[in-house]
């Protein structure tokens, strides 16, 4: 019962081997990614096979709205993660007590007003975006439902964001494994069986997110011996509302920028026709789970040095840094090699066309070196954010993707034109994301080596 009890149960960084703590942490995180992969995917399944392809599509096409609502939820997340794991490590209980409570009320705030917001804006938003009028109506449907919904994913994303904080990854994957199994028993009885459609999906969606959400609340009130979850802890105070903002906006900020350069990117990739988007389309789902193994790490290494800086231990941070990327690079060097082995068996699981597959594995194998140099990006990266400092990350973020990424894509192709090419050389896409990635890589390790992220920590500047 003790293991049990210890597996389930706030996890102490501050002493042990770091590369074993981080290890332990990122394990379950790289799972519950996983089935969070899973869990968005199990949508488009069962509407595309059970209702047709413009169900599909409404689901699609109402995913750049949803990304929006999501960033929201990541951005307080990180910020309640990082101060958590502060406070936690400071031995700081009243602190961690209040930090809590203002993530609930928090929550609870920025849920009404998604609630409102977002059901009223989605027709004016689809609208904006040319949604088809074949499938507006129901990517309407489907927005408002998870928009009035919002309450499951707003908890879930931000209590398992203070768990992980407190350093308990366990019961956040168990989580969310019992709300991905819920979803699909629910998706394939409301919608083959109800005749519910794409409602039925969205529905099926909401209740399990309201279960995970439940359960992480139902979770941290049974945490008394490490902190109070009170009635008077609940009442918000601006300098914990102030510093949650503080830490969380960058990290949403930095979501948001990618997502917008991703759409930028799009129009230049739709240029080139039909197969390469959708050799694009199969990529971008390969390197969905190819991705999964570094933000792990990347996640675990912002709970590591949270923990540490908390307790003022700047020299087992940087032994972590040190051990948790060269796991993290271990980790992808594997990865890499399999999917440069197997890549076209890899490629042939989402089309049966021999050329289509041969494009996607060509395009692929541009990538698979990235995802060593990104394993150093999420895991120093990590680390500034566990130490407080959000900033720097989003200022990498943005320098790699709108001022490198974008330009260099669309400079390339129209350097590369010629006879044979009249629109340009259509691998320069994934080269030009190579290259921000290694770029990326460097920028992110000279900046952690300057240290200027041991001057964020929220508990020195108590102290202090």
């Amino acid at each position: 019962m003790g293991f049990v009890k210890e597996m389930f149960g706030p996890t102490d960084m501050t002493e042990g081997a770091p590369w074993e703590k981080i290890a332990v942490f990122a394990v379950p995180m790289l799972i519950g990614n996983v089935a969070q992969q899973l869990y968005n995917t199990v949508d488009s399944i069962v509407v595309g096979r059970y209702v047709g392809d413009n169900a599909l599509a409404a689901v699609g096409s109402a995913g750049p709205i949803l990304q929006l609502l999501i960033v929201l939820f990541v951005g307080i997340s990180m910020g309640a993660s990082i101060m958590v794991s502060q406070y936690l490590g400071g031995r700081m209980r009243e602190e961690l007590s209040k930090t809590i409570g203002n993530c609930i009320t928090v929550t609870a705030v920025a849920t009404v007003f998604m609630m409102v917001v977002g059901t009223l804006t989605a027709r004016p938003l689809l609208e904006l975006l040319d949604t088809p009028d074949s499938i507006i109506d129901w990517c309407q449907s489907y927005l408002t439902i998870l928009f009035l919904g919002a309450c499951g994913l707003a908890y879930f994303n931000i209590l398992s964001g203070v768990l992980r904080g407190l350093g308990d990854s366990i019961s956040a994957l168990v989580y969310l494994l019992i709300s991905t199994v819920l979803n699909i028993v629910l998706d394939v009885y409301f919608v083959k069986s109800l005749g519910m459609g794409v409602a039925g999906v969205a529905l099926a969606t909401v209740i399990a997110q309201f279960v995970s959400g439940a359960l992480c609340l139902w979770k941290l009130a049974r945490m008394r011996e490490y902190f109070d979850l009170k009635k008077q802890y609940l009442k918000p105070e601006s300098g914990y509302i102030k510093k949650l903002v503080q830490l969380g906006l960058p990290s949403g900020a930095t979501q948001a920028i990618m997502s917008m350069s991703m759409l930028v990117v799009q129009s230049l990739t739709n240029s080139f026709g039909e197969t390469f988007i959708a050799a694009n389309v199969i990529v971008m789902r390969v390197d969905g789970f190819a991705m999964l193994p570094n933000m792990s790490f990347g996640t675990a290494m912002t709970t590591y040095a949270g923990q540490n800086v908390g307790a003022g231990r700047y020299d087992r941070v940087e032994q972590g840094a040190k051990q948790g990327t060269l796991m993290a690079l271990g980790v992808s060097a594997v990865l890499t090699s399999m999917i440069l082995i197997f890549g076209r068996t890899l490629m042939g699981i989402f089309t049966d066309t021999d050329s289509l597959v041969d494009l996607s594995r060509q395009m692929m194998s541009i990538l698979a070196a990235g995802y060593v140099a990104t394993a150093i990006s999420q895991s120093l990266s990590g680390v500034m954010r566990g130490a407080g400092d959000t900033v720097t990350p989003m200022w990498i973020s943005l320098v790699t993707t709108v001022l490198i990424r974008v330009p260099l894509a669309y400079l390339m192709v129209w350097m590369t034109r010629s006879e044979q090419f009249p629109k340009g050389r259509q691998e320069c896409v994934f080269i030009s994301l190579l290259i921000s990635w290694l770029v990326g890589a460097l920028i992110n390790f000279i900046f952690y080596r300057r240290g200027k992220w041991k001057k964020g920590s929220m508990v020195a500047q108590k102290a202090a």
